[in-house]
């Protein structure tokens, strides 16, 4: 039986080989190759192209990281929101993790209006660029 796990880094280096890989191919025999990851996989070659997309699909390296069934989770969450990204991934398994140790690190998004600033204003700028001598104003 062989291990996808075990050939993550060379399939990434020749990123044609997992769709036709025997580990993958077992891997979906045991029922270890999810529909989250398929549809994952899927529009990350949609978006990038076959090559790159399957390039990105290291993301399951992460399984390495985290239990694998917390990237199975994470993959299917992401795929639910809409999210193809693997920085998203590895949010979402860091805020797993987080909310195992009981910690809430995530900021609502209204404790950010205290960093509002206003924004610039153009006209000073604009009336000393018509006052400055032998320059024109292009409109």
């Amino acid at each position: 039986m062989l291990n996808l796990e075990h050939y993550l880094e060379i399939l990434w280096k020749k990123p044609g080989a997992l769709a036709g890989s025997t580990a993958l191919e077992q891997w979906r025999l045991q029922g270890r190759w999810v529909a989250g990851y398929e549809r994952f996989w899927e529009e990350l070659r949609q978006r990038h192209g076959k090559q790159d997309g399957t390039r990105i699909m290291k993301a399951l390296m992460l399984g390495r990281k985290h239990e694998w069934s917390r990237l199975e989770e994470a993959v299917s969450h992401a795929v639910e929101l809409g999210c193809f990204d693997v920085r998203a991934l590895q949010l979402l398994l860091e805020e797993d993790a987080h909310e195992a140790l009981g910690n809430n690190y995530l900021l609502e998004i209204w404790t950010l209006r205290r960093y509002d600033r206003p924004q610039p204003q153009m006209h000073e700028h604009d009336r000393l660029l018509r006052e400055w001598p032998g320059t024109e104003v292009m409109q």
